[in-house]
């Protein structure tokens, strides 16, 4: 047997062992494992070319030549197992990730609103009933509509009654701007921009009346099960020539009898106070049958708007009296939906508020 044959042979084996070697090759790094045996800087077929520098000129050309064409028998040897693995990888994931076009569709559940979103909407809508207007406003507040203006100047001990988050922000006092602790500061707001429209309509003698209530979020430093940081509460003002204690029970009753849907309850004033109002009460309602028949329970603070708060809306107070009132809608939906923890509102349990979806 010549040379030329011999090296025909040792190249045929060592082409059929990368294939042997590529082909039992289970996953990809075992095949780049068996691509450095043959083809890496140490190969064996790499060692072969390596000795073609000492051959002379004619057999280099035809040994070269011979392991060129071992070379691309190798490659494509490589390259067609490389494509069985990843062939291979691929059906397991089609398999593992299959569909059954056979299975029901997945429906999404139709949405509902929240309680609070509930109980609010209806609070509204009772008192446009009425003739309220519904108005809103920031709830970073400076310290004039948050306190001042509602006769609870700096140091007043009241203050300490609503502890509350301050912003890092100063009004032209120099005090700080805060997380309003009630809705009243929308109160002073509506007013005094509708000031001087009443100032105007008295000044003609037609009767003129501000009747507004505000809604919305309140933020005071509590946090328990009847109490959180967050929450939310209505604030109504109903300022005329003529309205009394008289129109706030009328108008208080009412709401409740609307609000709750029972014409079964009774509404009791207890004095307290707020320095906004003066005299002062706090609301009281009981239900006359239900689960919470027999008890008084605590849904409103109120009073006749003081008159230093009149005059920090624009208005004269020997023309302008009339009520003010907040109650904490929280409370409210709680009484309404025999709720009995406030954390459930905010917990978003959607077991809990799929019940009122």
């Amino acid at each position: 047997m010549n040379a030329s044959a011999s090296v025909s042979d040792q190249l045929d084996q060592l082409v059929a062992r990368a294939a042997s070697e590529f082909a039992g090759a289970a996953t990809p790094a075992d095949l780049e494992n068996a691509k450095a045996r043959y083809l890496g800087k140490s190969g064996q077929l790499t060692d072969l070319m390596k000795g073609l520098a000492q051959l002379p000129v004619e057999e280099k050309k035809v040994r070269g030549a011979a392991i060129n064409t071992a070379k691309q028998a190798i490659e494509a040897a490589l390259a067609a197992r490389r494509q069985a693995l990843q062939d291979a990888d691929l059906e397991r994931q089609l398999r593992a990730e299959a569909l059954d076009v056979t299975l029901p569709g997945r429906q999404r559940d139709a949405g509902g609103l929240h309680p609070i979103a509930l109980a609010w909407e209806r609070v509204e809508q009772v008192f446009a009933s009425m003739g309220f207007d519904v108005a809103d406003g920031p709830e970073i507040e400076s310290d004039w509509f948050n306190f001042t203006a509602l006769n609870n100047p700096p140091n007043h001990p009241a203050r300490s009654m609503q502890d509350t988050f301050y912003v890092d922000l100063e009004d032209e006092n120099g005090l700080p701007y805060c997380l309003r602790t009630h809705t009243s500061p929308m109160q002073i707001r509506y007013a005094t921009a509708h000031a001087r429209r009443h100032a105007a309509a008295l000044a003609r003698g037609e009767v003129s009346e501000i009747r507004v209530i505000a809604p919305g979020r309140t933020y005071r430093v509590d946090n328990d099960a009847t109490h959180s940081p967050m929450f939310h509460q209505v604030e109504g003002l109903w300022l005329g020539e003529n309205v009394s204690f008289k129109d706030l029970k009328a108008t208080y009753l009412g709401f409740c009898k609307a609000f709750f849907e029972t014409d079964d309850l009774i509404l009791r004033f207890r004095p307290s106070y707020f320095p906004f109002t003066e005299p002062s009460a706090e609301i009281d309602i009981q239900f006359q049958s239900g689960p919470l028949a027999g008890k008084w329970l605590e849904v409103s603070g109120s009073g006749q708007v003081h008159p230093q708060v009149v005059r920090n809306m624009g208005l004269d107070p020997e023309r302008f009296i009339g009520f003010a009132f907040g109650s904490g809608i929280d409370r409210l939906a709680m009484l309404r939906y025999g709720i009995s923890d406030l954390r459930l509102f905010f917990e978003g349990d959607v077991r809990f508020l799929s019940q009122f979806a």
